[in-house]
């Protein structure tokens, strides 16, 4: 709301005026009870401009993107409310006490995240026993406003991803009840290449943090940027360490350690020290014998990042009046060195730059990516936008469009240039511009055309994928209208307008709004619109997507498996709000009749379906207790329980099932998975054992027809693909082509057996395998290397096509492709923009898979494959 003028008490703080408000106008506000329910996050003032933020709470639990924001004036001795805005969500009834306690929270947050970044199935002898790479820690209760609303454990996941060197740090919201994580994402805000893999040494032992001088205002110094630009640097003499150090306390008051700028050493460090955490025991900042920083600073990228981040303060304080990142001060912390990573990153705390390579230069070499990271400090310390999904979209085009208008202010640069909208296009060595760019905020993508829809597992939901479309309509915007008008509407539109949920359309209503409070002329305000509807940023813009696929259960909100046969399809499904725990449901592939309900409601969550037409197995859980196998017809009767365990924390995928016989691996939080089947209401489950391959060996990835259960088998670094004939319990090794990196996921026909095989650690490609049932006639169907080879990670197949979800070197979503058996490609499944995700086979060319492509999670249908989706 703005426009408004509303006497309010002059005395006391605003955030008590701020409040009193909203409760005199609760009619208006519907927020009953404001003194209790709304905390005061931080209250801003410039000008005698008042801006509070106000965060919800729930019977005393935060609730996650809940946050009202009043703008108030303050003049002679008067107080009036200008505007609100933000969310305040009125239909919150959750009970408050979990039934979960904080330390299962975190095992299961760990639990979650290991799973979205290794899937557990065989993919090589690690032993899961050896290895640690995770830890969790509780943040405490919060609830997610869906609905009545949820109670969660947040939970914080750091450490490194050992599959690819990268660090983690994944935001994990447990269900407090059932103990089912229900919402994951990266809190780590990162510009990066494609071919960025930190690596990093065992933690060396660092008892002490460096002493720090506190006396006088620094000491001019100098350096040599990595273009070769000489610069002034501030630096300090650390007496203790006898030289001079990075360390800039021009912006400081005496004494003080508010806007100090720092630049610290960050070699030979590993993640897990470093992401985070602050501060960091024993890092020290860069020296230098001389306040002449030499070859080495320049090098490593320490001039770029010392100077740069003292031009990013310098922006924010002289055109916006901020007082550094948070408004109070915070020190500008940046870490500098890490090996032979080019990336950057801020992880809430601090920027952390990796170091060069042969390919790119330190990206703190780019005074565009500098100013990017250091935006997100602003961002967290205004509206708080949440980096997931279309929030998230929102805060990586602020963070791009404020780092590229810092850098070009700074350099001159023209904003009728086509290369203005560019990010990062300096850090090549040898590609021009427009070829090293991570992205162009002038590319013209709009919702309609280009928005892609994601799961949370991919870019935390599309984060960067999507924020052209956003930032190009801003960047627009500082085309048309004078630069300096722009910057100040967008940053008022941030720190006054927006809260932590807000998608394109608040972030459009936000711009609009700032823009009229800051009383531009009707033509200006009519460009500011312009842009926006440029890039399709319009009410309901979600309703422009189009599809080529049939829809046959919508809004699954779940992170769904899918199963089919028999005319069926089986998946799992939330509520639309997303609040109760996940049942799953059955329906009919050609879309007839209406979907039933298979799986009680009993509070335990249902999920990983899969059907033969006749009976329906699936696993459910409750909070740490351990999975089980349950069954049902689709015609109705009674629950079944298959399956249950007493290894602790264990987990249930592959599910299958065929007449009796159902199949399925089973995963043990220690050692190597197994294949269990078993014929129900007959014999007792059957683990299928490896035949040799040490303590870490094991079967998985389980495939299921006619009688055959086909399923790979690992050990000491040796795969194979073994079929088992369920009736006399024979075990036939499938031949291979050379000797595989691995080999897995299976699909088994009644003619032949398929499976994905990775040959070269350094070309993420996988082969698509074929064997007759006797092991015999091995060939690729679709190769491992070469321009047709795709990175496959699951397949299904029938007589007739073999669908591979797989991603190419040109995109990396992931997409449904078809083959016919003999290897003739088919094409795409579906030509939908969004991530296709689980699936399965129905029966012929057809396909049942998840669908993200309009945002949501949708259950949808081809009968044959779209085609080339030139």
């Amino acid at each position: 709301m703005s426009g408004i003028r509303e006497p309010v008490t002059a005395e006391g703080s605003a955030a008590d005026a701020a409040r009193g408000h909203l409760a005199a106008k609760a009619s208006r506000y519907r927020i009953a009870r404001p003194d209790r329910d709304l905390t005061p996050v931080r209250t801003t003032v410039a000008g005698g401009l008042e801006t509070v933020r106000l965060r919800q709470r729930h019977r005393g639990v935060d609730v996650l993107g809940g946050e009202y924001v009043v703008r108030m004036e303050s003049k002679g001795g008067e107080r009036v409310v200008t505007g609100t805005s933000g969310k305040y969500f009125t239909g919150l009834k959750v009970a408050t006490e979990p039934e979960v306690a904080a330390e299962t929270a975190v095992e299961l947050a760990v639990d979650a995240v290991e799973r979205q970044l290794a899937p557990r199935w065989p993919d090589g002898d690690a032993d899961h026993a050896e290895e640690q790479p995770l830890s969790g820690t509780a943040r405490g209760l919060v609830v997610l406003p869906r609905g009545p609303g949820v109670l969660t454990w947040q939970v914080t996941v750091r450490g490194t991803d050992t599959a690819t060197g990268l660090p983690v740090l994944s935001e994990v919201y447990i269900e407090a009840r059932t103990g089912h994580p229900v919402l994951q994402y990266s809190g780590i805000k990162s510009f990066t290449t494609p071919a960025s893999a930190p690596k990093g040494a065992s933690p060396p032992d660092r008892s002490r943090m460096p002493a720090v001088t506190q006396d006088g205002g620094g000491t001019k110094g100098s350096g040599v940027r990595i273009d070769g630009t000489a610069v002034e640097l501030q630096v300090d003499r650390d007496e203790a360490r006898k030289e001079y150090v990075t360390r800039d306390r021009s912006r400081t008051e005496a004494g003080g350690g508010k806007n100090l700028i720092s630049t610290w050493d960050a070699r030979g460090r590993y993640w897990t020290e470093l992401v985070g955490r602050w501060p960091i025991p024993g890092l020290k900042e860069f020296g230098s014998p001389t306040p002449a920083f030499g070859r080495e600073a320049t090098e490593l990228g320490v001039v770029d990042a010392h100077w740069a981040a003292g031009k990013v303060h310098d922006y924010y304080k002289k055109v916006h009046g901020r007082d550094s990142l948070d408004g109070r001060g915070l020190p500008v912390n940046s870490l500098v060195g890490f090996p032979e990573s080019p990336f950057a990153q801020w992880d809430g705390t601090k920027v952390i730059y990796g170091g060069s390579n042969q390919e790119y230069r330190p990206f703190s070499s780019a005074l565009d990516v500098v100013g990017y990271e250091l935006t997100h400090g602003v961002i967290e310390n205004s509206a708080g936008l949440v980096p997931a999904a279309q929030s998230g979209s929102l805060g990586e085009a602020i963070a791009d469009y404020f780092g590229n208008a810092i850098q070009t202010d700074l350099y001159g640069l023209p904003m009728d240039s086509p290369d203005s909208g560019l990010l990062g296009e300096t850090l090549c060595r040898a590609k021009g511009p427009r070829a090293c760019a991570a992205r162009d905020m002038n590319d013209g993508r709009t919702t309609s055309k280009s928005f892609q829809g994601v799961a949370f597992s991919n870019d935390n939901g599309g984060v960067h994928l999507n924020s052209t479309i956003f930032s190009g309509a801003l960047w627009d915007i500082r085309e048309d209208l004078d630069t300096a008008l722009a910057d100040r509407i967008v940053y008022k539109a941030l720190t006054q307008y927006m809260s932590p949920l807000d998608g394109f359309t608040e972030g459009r209503n936000a711009v609009i709004a700032a823009a009229r409070d800051l009383k531009v002329t009707d033509g200006q305000l009519r460009a500011v619109e312009r842009s926006f509807d440029a890039h399709g940023i319009v009410p309901d813009w979600e309703l422009a997507l189009g599809v080529d696929s049939d829809l046959l259960f919508g809004r699954l909100n779940t992170d769904a498996a899918v199963g089919a046969g028999g005319g069926w399809w089986v998946t799992s499904k939330s509520n639309d709000d997303g609040v109760e725990p996940y049942s799953v449901w059955a329906g009919r592939v050609d879309g007839t009749g209406a979907p039933r309900r298979i799986s009680p409601n009993d509070g335990r969550y249902h999920t990983r379906p899969a059907t033969d037409g006749k009976t329906v197995v699936w696993k459910s859980t409750r909070g740490s207790r351990n999975p089980e196998v349950l069954a049902r017809p689709l015609a109705g009767g009674p629950v079944k329980k298959l399956f249950s365990t007493d290894s602790y924390r264990a987990d249930i995928t592959s599910l299958h099932v065929e007449g009796k016989v159902v199949t399925f691996a089973f995963h043990p939080l220690r050692g190597g998975s197994r294949v269990v089947y078993l014929r129900m209401g007959e014999t007792d489950p059957v683990y299928i054992e490896p035949s040799a391959g040490g303590r870490a060996a094991g079967t998985g990835a389980p495939s299921l027809s006619n009688g055959r259960i086909a399923f790979s088998h690992f050990g000491r670094g040796k795969h194979d693909i073994e079929v088992l004939d369920v009736a006399t319990g024979h075990r036939t090794v499938m031949r291979q082509l050379g000797t595989p990196l691995s080999a897995g996921h299976t699909a088994i026909t009644g003619t032949y057996v398929y499976w994905l095989a990775t040959e070269d650690p350094e070309y993420a490609r996988t082969a698509v395998r074929r064997a007759n049932l006797d092991g015999t006639g091995v060939v690729d169907i679709s190769p491992a290397m070469g321009k047709d080879a795709l990175h496959g990670m699951f397949l299904t197949a029938s007589d007739e096509a073999v669908t591979v979800a797989a991603q190419t070197p040109d995109d990396k979503l992931s997409r449904l492709w078809q083959l016919s058996p003999d290897g003739a490609r088919l094409g795409r499944v579906s030509c939908n923009r969004g991530e296709q995700t689980t699936y399965a086979s129905a029966g012929g060319k057809q396909v049942v898979w998840v669908d993200r492509t309009t945002g949501y999670n949708d259950l949808v249908v081809r009968n044959r494959p779209a085609g080339t989706c030139g």
